[in-house]
C-alpha cells in the first residue's frame, strides 16, 4: 500500500513540474489588425488601470515591479509573462480570459501606452 501511495505521489510530482515548465499561448497569433484595433487597445487599458498600474505604473513604489519597456517586446512575450507570471508577479491566466490577456498586450504595445 505504502508504494502505491509513494508511486502516486511521485506521478503527480512529475505532472505538476511538467506543467508549471509550459509557456501560455495566445490563443491565435497577435496581427497587425489585432494590436492596433481601438477595442483591444481599450480594453486593456481598463484592465491596465484596473489592476497592473499598481505595481508597472509611474506611481508605484520604486522597486515594487519594473517599468515596462514595451518598445523591447514582442506580443507573446507579453502575453506569456501576463498568464504565466515572471518572479513576484502572479499568473493571471486564471483570473482574465485568453482575450483580455491579448488586450493588456494591445495596450501595453500601442502608442497610447502609459506607464
Amino acid at each position: 500500500m505504502k508504494l502505491k501511495i509513494m508511486a502516486l505521489a511521485i506521478l503527480l510530482a512529475a505532472g505538476g513540474a511538467a506543467t508549471a515548465t509550459e509557456k501560455s499561448e495566445p490563443p491565435v497569433p497577435f496581427t497587425e489588425e489585432y494590436l492596433h484595433a481601438p477595442e483591444n487597445i481599450a480594453g486593456g487599458e481598463t484592465i491596465w488601470k484596473d489592476q497592473c498600474q499598481h505595481c508597472h505604473g509611474a506611481k508605484a513604489y520604486p522597486g515594487k515591479a519594473p517599468k515596462l519597456r514595451p518598445a523591447r517586446y514582442k506580443p507573446e512575450f507579453v502575453y506569456r509573462r501576463v498568464a504565466d507570471g515572471f518572479r513576484k508577479m502572479p499568473a493571471w491566466k486564471d483570473v482574465y480570459t485568453e482575450e483580455e490577456m491579448m488586450q493588456i498586450v494591445s495596450y501595453i504595445l500601442s502608442p497610447q501606452f502609459t506607464p
